[in-house]
C-alpha cells in the first residue's frame, strides 16, 4: 500500500490517488506551447505513483525522454465531494514537496492522436514525494518558494503565488469531478524549467524554507 509519511511523527497515511493539474503557471503553458486553459486541466496518478525518499529514481526503459517537474502537494485530511473554494482550506490537511515525472516522447505522441496520457504521467515510481507537513495555516500556501537543481544546476524555480488557480480553487474544482479522500494527494502545477534527466543525475528539490528532497536516476 502507498502512503505519507508526516515529517514530525513518521506516522504513516494511506494514499489512494493523486489527482495533478497542468499548465498551472503561465510560465510553464508559454514553454510548452500550449494555449492558456480556460480551467484547469486535470489527469491523474495511481498510488503506485509514489516513490519515497531514499529509493531511486529508475529510468523506464519504455522510454528516451523522461521529464521532471516539481510541485507542490497537498494532502487531503477528511473526504469532501462538490465543495466550494472558500470551504477547501477545511479539506487540506497536510503538504508536501512531489516530482511530476513525464514520459514527454509517450505524452507528445498521444496528444497527436489525442489519446489519454495514463501512461506517460501515471507510470510507477513517477511521483516522488517528500514527507508532508501538517498545514497549521493556510496562508503559508499562498507564498511558498519551489525549486529544483539537477546535477547542481538549476532547472526551475517558482513561486505558488503565481499559480493560475489556488490550492482552494484546485481543490474545489477537482472536487466536482472526484470524491476526494482522506490520504489523496492533489498536485497543483509546474514553474517553467521543466527538462529532460538521465541515468547517473543528481536531483536536488526544494519547497520553501523547510522542505527538501534528493534523488538518484539509475
Amino acid at each position: 500500500m502507498s502512503y505519507v509519511v508526516f515529517a514530525d511523527t513518521a506516522e504513516k497515511l494511506p494514499v489512494g490517488k493523486i489527482v495533478a493539474a497542468g499548465q498551472n503557471y503561465a510560465d510553464h503553458t508559454k514553454e510548452m506551447g500550449a494555449p492558456k486553459p480556460r480551467e484547469p486541466v486535470l489527469f491523474m496518478k495511481p498510488s503506485t505513483a509514489i516513490l519515497h525518499e531514499g529509493n531511486p529514481i529508475v529510468y523506464p526503459p519504455v522510454t528516451e525522454l523522461l521529464h521532471h517537474e516539481v510541485e507542490l502537494g497537498l494532502v487531503i485530511g477528511d473526504p469532501c465531494k462538490d465543495v466550494s473554494a472558500s470551504d477547501a482550506d477545511r479539506y487540506i490537511f497536510a503538504y508536501l514537496l512531489a516530482l511530476d515525472l513525464t514520459l514527454r516522447d509517450l505524452q507528445s505522441a498521444a496528444k497527436e492522436k489525442g489519446r489519454p496520457w495514463a501512461t506517460a504521467k501515471g507510470f510507477d515510481g513517477s511521483c516522488p514525494i517528500s514527507r508532508a507537513t501538517r498545514l497549521e495555516d493556510p496562508a503559508v500556501l499562498t507564498e511558498l518558494e519551489l525549486g529544483l537543481k539537477v546535477n547542481g544546476e538549476q532547472r526551475q524555480l517558482g513561486n505558488t503565488r503565481d499559480m493560475v488557480w489556488s490550492c482552494q480553487e484546485l481543490v474545489a474544482f477537482a472536487s466536482k469531478f472526484f470524491t476526494l479522500e482522506r490520504g489523496d494527494i492533489v498536485l497543483t502545477g509546474t514553474p517553467a524549467g521543466v527538462g529532460p534527466l538521465v541515468r547517473g543525475d543528481k536531483i536536488e528539490a526544494w519547497l520553501g524554507s523547510t522542505v527538501a528532497f534528493w534523488f538518484d536516476v539509475v
